[in-house]
């Protein structure tokens, strides 16, 4: 059994708009949902064996906010462009690249590829996975590269507005 989790980044900032997209930075409810949504994910047992980011600015602090909450080291977070302006079926690729030792795996990354991906693995439709929300699958294969499309089953769709 592998478990994927595909975590959105946190709210970004649209303040800037001469910004490029990749260097958006988080804005102020971001930087209280990634803390926050880092706490819960703690609480509910999850701590990933690896975990996948994107390197875009706004996905890169959510992993490390996030990591950091539940437990896991910064420095242990894989950034890969491959996360960055892609499409669910690269992201699926990736996957089934990854070494069989990692039991878990985060992808800390964009929509709409997450909420794609997650629609595509799983049993459950989701419209839309929102920012620093988290779509945990849980994948009935014993290696990354026999993951399949619809024979994952969501177990975890968390998101900071549950919580209000």
């Amino acid at each position: 059994m592998k478990i994927l989790y595909l975590l959105r980044h946190a709210k970004s900032s649209w303040k800037d708009l001469n910004l490029d997209d990749f260097d958006r930075p988080l804005n102020k409810r971001g930087k209280h949902d990634a803390p926050f949504m880092g706490k819960k994910f703690k609480e509910q047992g999850i701590l990933p064996d690896l975990i996948l980011a994107s390197p875009a600015k706004r996905a890169k602090k959510t992993a490390k906010t996030v990591a950091r909450e539940m437990g896991y080291p910064e420095s242990e977070i894989h950034f890969d462009k491959q996360l960055y302006a892609t499409s669910a079926t690269s992201l699926i690729r990736l996957l089934q690249g990854q070494d069989d030792e990692w039991e878990s795996i985060m992808l800390v990354g964009h929509n709409p590829e997450l909420t794609l991906m997650s629609n595509a693995l799983s049993n459950q439709y989701i419209d839309n996975l929102p920012t620093t929300g988290l779509s945990c699958i849980q994948l009935n294969v014993n290696s990354w590269g026999h993951i399949e499309p619809k024979k994952g089953e969501q177990v975890i769709f968390d998101f900071p507005k549950r919580y209000l």
